[in-house]
């Protein structure tokens, strides 16, 4: 079973809790506060497997969770930090939030990628002894670590695309230029999954083809096979189109290639300008009216035209050498841009949930709000403009105003993670 989409959860281990511990030791009085902070939890790392094809094994296992950081402990020994979970995913997947629909990877090079980083360890009690505070007895729990509904999109990564209606000699063409041996048969939808070959031209030159399953009418809008893997045309740089002209099924050449066409736009406006060649197949079988007809209606839109028979070989050097020459004036392989959230998403996202808890403890106002983490992880505290807008952040959100209803005066301590600061009004 070829599988190319799949949808998971993943979550970032937890920061380990902070320790609370007082050193005790023979002759020493008063040893002082002693608690370590806790270890981070393991990150969520997606890493690309060559020896692996597609997405099934997402089918079956959807949650995947990293470890969370060991606590801290007596003597300012701080919690182990937990490994690292690595997800291995095919080259050419895309991982995107599933809310949202943003890129959060292309899984298309070697280097792994971070996609939820595990939470920072708590700080234990040893941190926040002062000289009026010389006994905390409070530590800090450890941070969440992220998590994410995400979708894997696998999008094959390849040079050149063959599209077409089906049965018109697509993995005959491949199967005849590359190594590749998809199945072969006279009847509609033999490929039930893309085939990919590498067409060798000579030493040190080649490139990678794609044997797309037929596309019909309609397969923009989810008929037929097409619509499942239209998606792996996104990245090819150049689209053979492959037209059976000789017309045995009873089919008009041009109409299949204009139908095509709308196929390709109606799913993707960038498929509407996507350089392509025009393969005329199964010329063996045509009239030579036929081939001059469909030639001179091609030529006219522009496109380069080559006549071949897959069957016999016939005229697939030529198709290769020009296919081989197009992609020398072509950009890279596509490879698709992680999205960040801009700062109004980013403002939706942090305030849709008000939710907060104000309390206080040895003089210390302690604000405690799950998505405030967000939050300080975006601001730069030595930057100006940036802790103005944490500061428009605390109002909007009604801390502000708790904090005075709690009797809080300019100099005081207010706590929120791992950031303290004095208030001031």
């Amino acid at each position: 079973m070829f599988v190319d989409e799949a949808k998971i959860y993943i979550k970032a281990g937890d920061g380990g809790d902070g320790c609370v511990s007082f050193h005790r030791e023979k002759y020493i009085a008063a040893g002082g506060p002693d608690g370590g902070d806790g270890g981070k939890g393991g990150d969520i790392v997606f890493k690309v497997d060559d020896n692996i094809s597609n997405l099934i094994d997402f089918r079956y296992k959807k949650k995947y969770t990293a470890e969370k950081g060991q606590n801290g402990s007596s003597k300012n020994c701080t919690g182990r930090n937990a490994p690292d979970l690595v997800i291995k995913v095919p080259r050419g997947t895309v991982v995107r939030e599933a809310a949202t629909g943003r890129i959060l990877a292309d899984m298309s090079c070697d280097e792994p990628v971070v996609i939820a980083r595990g939470g920072k360890g708590g700080r234990g009690n040893a941190h926040f002894a002062t000289p009026t505070r010389q006994i905390p007895k409070f530590a800090k729990p450890g941070f969440r670590g992220d998590e994410y509904e995400v979708v894997l999109e696998l999008k094959l990564i390849a040079d050149v695309g063959l599209v077409g209606f089906p049965n018109v000699g697509k993995s005959t063409l491949i199967s005849v230029v590359s190594a590749a041996r998809p199945k072969i048969a006279n009847y509609h939808f033999t490929t039930l999954t893309p085939v990919l070959g590498v067409v060798k031209i000579e030493e040190g030159k080649s490139f990678v083809m794609a044997d797309i399953p037929g596309l019909i009418e309609g397969a923009s809008e989810g008929i037929g096979l097409g619509h499942e893997f239209l998606r792996h045309v996104e990245r090819c740089r150049l689209i053979v189109h492959v037209v059976d002209v000789s017309g045995i099924e009873g089919r008009d050449p041009i109409e299949d290639f204009n139908a095509i066409n709308r196929e390709l736009a109606n799913f993707s406006e960038e498929f509407a300008e996507a350089p392509q060649i025009v393969a005329a197949n199964k010329s063996d079988m045509a009239e030579p009216e036929q081939i001059k007809s469909f030639r001179e209606y091609v030529e006219k839109t522009g496109l380069p035209f080559y006549e071949i028979s897959a069957a016999t070989t016939a005229g697939t050097k030529e198709l290769v050498y020009g296919v081989w020459e197009r992609l020398q004036q072509l950009p890279p392989v596509k490879q698709f841009e992680a999205q960040p959230l801009t700062q109004e998403e980013l403002d939706d996202k942090l305030l849709s949930k008000k939710d907060f808890k104000v309390t206080t403890e040895d003089g210390i106002y302690f604000v405690e709000a799950d998505w405030l983490w967000d939050v300080l992880r975006s601001v730069n505290m030595d930057d100006y403009s940036s802790l103005q807008y944490f500061q428009r952040v605390l109002r909007a959100s009604g801390i502000i105003d708790r904090l005075l209803e709690m009797g809080i005066r300019e100099g005081d301590t207010v706590s929120i993670f791992d950031f303290e600061f004095e208030f001031v009004n």
